[in-house]
């Protein structure tokens, strides 16, 4: 990989990480409902369910997608539904927080990593990487691209994490707390808008 390719992918990793999408919402989410240090395994799961997201698609997972394309119907149709069923959690979230008997918790490190490949805005980043900066499909590059979304994606989930548990500190009423995770719902489903068309 060439220098000038090199820093080209950290650039794209690093706007493509960094801008809001269900990932990101999800932890500010978290991190408004449940703190950082509860929120530290979905933070892991992104961080390495993207990365090794991306070494499967590059080891051939994109072949798959240009030898049956119907593969991205169904993957639409799966993140569509899961997308909708997660915005319905976090909309529940303010309701059941302070509920003794209430089991709500923040997504898993496995939860997080299979999120990842119902992620519809993941696979955009993934398949565009791949496609992008290692035309070759190189092992060493694929590596490269894995490595570099796995770096960047460490600071991204811990400021969006952070951002959510700012914000609850204004959050300090069931009414406030309910009024956010329904607007962070609203955005989640408003990123499944580019799925769609």
């Amino acid at each position: 990989m060439t220098t000038e390719l090199f820093i080209a992918l950290v650039i794209f990793a690093t706007v493509s990480t960094f801008t809001p999408g269900p990932n990101n919402l999800m932890l500010m989410s978290s991190g408004a409902n449940f703190g950082f240090k509860r929120t530290l395994s979905h933070m892991a799961g992104v961080v390495l369910g993207f990365a090794a997201m991306v070494i499967l698609v590059g080891l051939g997972l994109m072949g798959i997608f240009d030898a049956f394309p119907i593969t991205h119907t169904v993957l639409k149709i799966l993140s569509v539904t899961y997308l909708i069923y997660l915005s319905y959690k976090i909309a529940r979230a303010g309701e059941v927080k302070n509920d003794a008997t209430s089991n709500a918790k923040p997504l898993t490190f496995l939860q997080a990593c299979a999120f990842q490949w119902v992620n519809p805005k993941g696979w955009t980043m993934a398949l565009t990487a791949i496609s992008v900066y290692s035309p070759d499909r190189s092992l060493m590059s694929i590596a490269i691209i894995s490595a570099i979304f796995a770096i960047i994606n460490i600071p991204t989930v811990s400021i969006w994490t952070v951002l959510g548990q700012k914000i609850s500190l204004f959050l300090n009423n069931q009414r406030r707390l309910a009024l956010f995770n329904y607007t962070m719902a609203a955005c989640l489903l408003a990123s499944i808008y580019p799925v769609l068309v």
